[in-house]
């Protein structure tokens, strides 16, 4: 897939340079529109959280939605979200390259705008295996 392609090498870039340009701004949204707008408005909440095993190093990100009060979701950036439009939308449907909160995660990880927790990894194991 070229488009996911070209996405992963945008991001690669952004975290490499630590900042990021209007142009690569502009590629982001144009590869995937209203999810990316969706992604900074979390993003600018400060709904990213990074949660790290330890000692494994293993994390996850749990992804706020777009209000305050909904829901959280567990990401793998790069592989897959628990929210249903992942499900639907990328996945069933392939009308979307990634979710929302999948891109609030890569931003976030390419800035190190997150908020991060450190626990045990049981505890990191019994998180996922909740969701």
């Amino acid at each position: 897939m070229a488009a996911s392609a070209a996405g992963d090498a945008v991001f690669r870039s952004i975290k490499a340079s630590n900042s990021v340009s209007d142009e690569q701004l502009s590629i982001l949204h144009f590869l995937y529109g209203k999810n990316f707008e969706r992604a900074m408005r979390i993003l600018d909440q400060g709904g990213v959280q990074r949660i790290v095993g330890i000692p494994s190093g293993r994390a996850v990100y749990q992804v706020a939605g777009e209000s305050k009060n909904s829901d959280q979701y567990l990401c793998f950036a790069e592989h897959h979200c628990t929210c249903y439009a992942f499900f639907y939308e990328t996945v069933n449907r392939g009308e979307q390259l990634c979710c929302k909160h999948q891109l609030a995660a890569r931003m976030a990880d390419a800035h190190k705008l997150y908020k991060e927790d450190k626990i045990s990894d049981e505890q990191l194991a019994l998180l996922l295996f909740k969701h």
